[in-house]
């Protein structure tokens, strides 16, 4: 079983990472706290910068080509460079703002280069990457980019029938519109590789952050109530409520706790109860007893709830000899070596859980006070047990008799000790 300790200690697994100033670039001018939110307008980044660096490698190309008779579009790339970069920044206007900017900038400017290039350059294509604005706008937005999607393709339809073939500039050049036409395929193909590679990442990341979430659930769960009874709440059962004709209750308390820490600084104490309740909850996991919660420096466990009296109160018994045992190899508080004193009884008992915000599993009955009653007029470093305890465990174990107490609520009862 995964401790819940160490699960918050631990925190999520990254995954597939991608370089710290890489990460970092694509959150620019992110400022939401919305996890759902952040991740849209990474996607949203990506495309940005893919888009700079798209038209600066058309800038490069054509510069080299044609210098003089392409300036118009040397004006185009040198804008979109300037705009891919600068757009990040003003995701604090809206969660939308960057998004919409950028579809309006590219369709509009994409436009504008096939009317210069022509039809034959395949500029046009680039429309086909409007799919990808799914992740722009998400699937909360998915009114929005329905309309954005058809806004795009009434720009390529417009394109393949109105825009002229050759294009305005150098008509008929038909080497630089191949050279276009080549370079659009790739840039399309890494650009929408780009924006599903980060996209699909940020999933994996979303995606084990659920994980560790549900593992925590789980331990969080694990450790307030038994696997069958957190099934049954898990599976939406209203009232947990549940009649346990003979269940085995274990007290045990710290002998002399309160005058021990009386002085020692909080750490010291919390130390000594926290190495000593993990030792106890080792010993419960490990005996087949359940820990139903800690009182003060007081441990209480139970064992029986499937039905099975016998096998419960034989494994409660065993655990109260292991903690015994614990208690003597443990360090000492301050300067003192403490004690446990120990009460069992086997009854009947009530079992459920309650409350809403911090429910909780818990047990109340005949079972639970008598065991209250056996530990706190036990003598320390001793396991007091009622008559009903050894009866139903004979055999198992060796006992000292007690003789008759007077136990407060109960009157002459006859006890014994555990010894072996």
């Amino acid at each position: 079983m995964s401790l819940l300790r160490d699960l918050i200690r631990r925190g999520p697994a990254i995954g597939v990472s991608l370089p710290g100033w890489l990460d970092r670039l694509l959150s620019t001018g992110i400022v939401t706290s919305d996890p759902q939110i952040a991740r849209r307008q990474r996607c949203v980044n990506v495309a940005s910068y893919a888009a700079a660096v798209s038209s600066a490698s058309y800038l490069v190309m054509m510069t080299a080509y044609a210098f003089h008779q392409l300036m118009p579009l040397h004006y185009y790339n040198a804008f979109m460079i300037v705009a891919g970069a600068l757009l990040p920044w003003l995701h604090r206007v809206s969660e939308n703002f960057v998004a919409v900017a950028l579809v309006v900038m590219v369709s509009i400017g994409q436009l504008y280069v096939v009317w210069m290039l022509g039809i034959t350059s395949d500029l046009h294509v680039i429309y086909t990457l409007a799919g990808a604005m799914l992740f722009f706008f998400g699937v909360a937005h998915r009114k929005l980019f329905l309309g954005f999607f058809l806004y795009v393709i009434v720009l390529l339809l417009l394109a393949l029938n109105y825009a002229p073939v050759d294009g305005i500039l150098l008509p008929a050049d038909g080497h630089l519109r191949d050279l276009v036409s080549s370079q659009t395929m790739v840039s399309v193909t890494v650009i929408n590789a780009a924006i599903i590679l980060y996209s699909l990442t940020l999933l994996h990341r979303a995606e084990q952050e659920l994980e560790h979430q549900h593992a925590r659930s789980e331990a969080l769960i694990a450790t307030v109530m038994p696997a069958t009874i957190a099934t049954r709440l898990k599976e939406g059962e209203e009232r947990i409520a549940d009649r346990i004709e003979n269940l085995s209750v274990l007290f045990a308390d710290l002998v002399g706790f309160t005058a021990a820490a009386h002085d020692l600084p909080p750490e010291e104490v919390v130390g000594y109860l926290d190495g000593l309740v993990r030792t106890f909850d080792a010993l419960a996991e490990q005996h087949g007893v359940e820990k139903i919660k800690t009182i003060g420096d007081s441990y209480m466990a139970a064992a029986g709830f499937e039905g099975r009296a016998a096998e419960g109160a034989v494994a409660i018994g065993r655990f109260a000899l292991a903690i015994c045992e614990a208690i003597q190899r443990h360090a000492p508080l301050g300067a003192h070596q403490l004690d446990l004193r120990i009460g069992v009884h086997c009854g009947p008992a009530t079992a459920g859980v309650i409350g809403d915000t911090r429910f909780s599993y818990d047990v109340w009955g005949d079972a639970v006070n008598v065991a209250s009653r056996m530990e706190s007029h036990g003598a320390p470093g001793r396991i007091q047990v009622s008559e009903a305890f050894r009866t139903l465990t004979q055999g198992a174990f060796a006992f000292e008799e007690r003789g008759l107490s007077d136990i407060k609520g109960i009157g002459e009862t006859r006890t014994y000790f555990l010894v072996a």
